[in-house]
């Protein structure tokens, strides 16, 4: 590990050198004043002074380089069957005719957009025009309920919302528009304009004096050249998953983000200029943003927007089709789809039909990779398996197997060793140093690397509260873990209540929220299960008011539609249960973490501070009629 450890050492021991280095990889319009900023910590901010534009840095510059003709851009979608590649120059201009669009409709730098939008090439040019013109954009995942929408139109204050007519999900078309209509008839502020991507599949009805149509309005529009900005000025907000209530805004700022994820192209993934790269994710994720648009583009890469998914378009063999069809180097998806994948094809047979020879290495995170997963993909696919972890708030990698500096042996279960950049420790709640193999909370010595959050949106006081103040001088991760004798990173799960759904971290407390609203409904926990395909799946445990007369089948129904309506599909509630009464502490806190683990089939400790102890009797004896814990 000598060439990894010296560059590890190095960025730990001297940021500023190392980052600085890292930052030679992009085209700056003026250097930089200060590679790091220390002066106000806990809130570090990176290469301050510098100006750059990040759209010039992921297009342009390519153009300009001599390879505006190299594929920027393969959209597949098994869905509608379709197959169009998309050259830099044909980006480039799209890019900057949107732009132009944008601008004529007072978007200036500085000013947010909400974009709303299925997996099409006109959510990455909408990002990108963002980008062009210093516009910061807000990517909220195309098919979110109105309700959650609203909240973030209320937040991030949009100019303009961007949007598209429908998407197929399944078998259905989803049409966008009225859930768009909705959000902001529900949202305080109103977008001012609305623009419209009308598709083949389905026809949006327009809003006569709002709503604009994304053709007939390029059509008409001056291209926008790029707009300089400071290196530390926002690109983009992006809410994080199952947030209710006040949300929870991570903003990433331009210059540290496009070293970071720059850098990680070639150090992580071991991806060149021209290698094509496929990020199985959605754009309305991080994952999204840092690796289906921005890190292969920064990177000159070809990226893949795959409109589609892992079974069913059209069998199990999809993500093998796409890889054998478009020269894939290296596939980054979510252990869910392998589970599927291998639900559908045990045996994977369908792999055997493909040319996989391109195909390099999988990389797989979003939740945490089990061994079993980990052990079949790897005997399937005959490459390296790279399980790596990171989080919506550093937008890339803190653990994981950085292939394009030095490749590790690989451990099952653990993402690796902490990537460049982050001092991973293991604390207890006290805040003290944890040995090697103990486990406690995971935490990053400050200052963080550039490409993470640098603020929470309109709340610096949230952002110091929810990732600062627990343990001062570290950024509280909210993951438990521990840190083997060979410094090799195990994440364990969560140590608060959110869980992870196919990649997806939901909050188990806003689907609480949602079914205490029920009229029939006295109190209620919901708790995550673990599950063979998704990871995790949320159980619902209600207890109904006295008198109620309704039959208990049609209350677990209306719960079940009411979190579908208000977080949508994607939050999977489907089981629910009555309960006599919930275990509690005799200070009222309901026992979430003892009744997880009575699901789960694993141990755990009567709790001393319990109220009473035949409640979790109780609790046993109803999951148990459930089928819980499942096999």
């Amino acid at each position: 590990m000598g060439q990894f450890n010296t560059l590890f050492r190095q960025s730990i021991e001297q940021p500023e050198e190392f980052w600085a280095n890292a930052a030679e990889g992009i085209d700056w319009i003026k250097k930089w004043d200060k590679v790091l900023d220390a002066s106000n910590p806990p809130s570090y901010r990176w290469f301050r002074g510098a100006e750059l534009n990040t759209c010039y840095n992921a297009v342009d510059r390519h153009v300009e380089a001599g390879r505006g003709e190299q594929t920027a851009i393969i959209y597949d979608s098994p869905v509608t069957d379709t197959i169009r590649k998309i050259s830099y120059r044909e980006l480039q201009t799209e890019v900057a005719k949107f732009a132009g669009a944008l601008k004529s409709q007072g978007v200036t730098k500085g000013d947010t957009v909400i974009i709303y939008m299925p997996m099409i090439p006109e959510a990455a040019v909408a990002m990108l025009a963002c980008a062009r013109l210093g516009a910061v954009h807000s990517v909220v995942f195309g098919g979110f309920a109105a309700s959650e929408l609203a909240i973030r139109i209320d937040h991030a204050q949009p100019k303009v919302l961007v949007t598209a007519s429908g998407a197929v999900e399944g078998k259905k078309i989803i049409a966008y528009k009225p859930l768009v209509d909705r959000a902001i008839e529900q949202s305080d502020h109103k977008p001012e304009k609305c623009i419209v991507f009308q598709r083949d599949i389905i026809t949006a009805e327009m809003q006569e004096g709002r709503d604009l149509d994304w053709q007939e309005l390029t059509a008409t529009s001056e291209p926008a050249d790029c707009v300089a900005v400071a290196a530390t000025d926002p690109l983009y907000i992006l809410y994080t998953s199952g947030t209710t209530g006040m949300p929870k805004g991570v903003m990433r700022d331009n210059g540290g983000h496009a070293v970071a994820i720059h850098w990680s192209m070639k150090n992580i993934y071991n991806i060149e200029t021209g290698d094509v790269f496929w990020s199985a994710s959605d754009v309305g994720w991080v994952v999204g943003h840092s690796y289906i648009i921005y890190g292969p583009l920064l990177k000159g890469a070809t990226t893949i927007i795959y409109e589609g998914k892992p079974i069913g378009t059209p069998d199990a063999g999809a993500f093998w089709r796409v890889i054998s069809e478009h020269k894939v180097k290296v596939l980054f998806t979510a252990p869910t789809a392998f589970r599927a994948i291998k639900k559908m094809d045990p045996t994977g047979s369908l792999l055997g039909q493909y040319d996989m020879s391109s195909f390099e290495a999988l990389y797989l995170a979003g939740e945490r990779l089990d061994p079993d997963t980990y052990h079949w993909a790897s005997d399937l696919l005959k490459v390296p398996v790279i399980d790596h972890w990171w989080q919506t708030e550093t937008g890339w990698s803190i653990v994981a197997n950085c292939r394009g500096i030095e490749e590790m042996e690989v451990k099952a279960g653990s993402p690796t060793l902490p990537v460049p950049g982050y001092d991973v420790r293991i604390v207890n709640d006290d805040g003290k140093e944890l040995p090697a193999g103990e486990e406690g909370n995971i935490v990053i010595k400050l200052p963080l690397p550039p490409g993470t959050l640098a603020a929470l949106w309109r709340n610096e006081e949230r952002f110091i509260s929810s990732y600062m103040k627990t343990f001062p001088g570290f950024y509280e991760t909210s993951d438990g873990g521990y840190i083997d004798k060979d410094g090799y990173v195990f994440v364990m799960g969560r140590m608060d209540d959110v869980i992870n759904i196919a990649g997806h971290r939901l909050s188990t407390g806003a689907m609480e929220e949602v079914i205490a609203t029920h009229p029939d409904v006295a109190e209620c926990a919901v708790i995550g299960t673990d599950d063979q395909l998704k990871g995790q799946l949320p159980l619902g445990l209600f207890v109904l008011k006295a008198g109620v007369e309704r039959k208990v089948d049609e209350i677990q129904n209306d719960l079940v539609k009411m979190v579908r309506n208000e977080i949508g599909p994607i939050a999977c509630l489907r089981e629910t249960t009555m309960v006599e009464r919930l275990p509690k502490t005799r200070s009222g806190k309901i026992l979430r973490g003892t009744m997880r683990s009575i699901a789960n089939g694993k141990p755990y400790n009567m709790p001393s501070t319990i109220d009473d102890p035949t409640s979790l009797e109780e609790i046993t004896g109803a999951l148990g009629n459930m089928g819980y814990p499942k096999q």
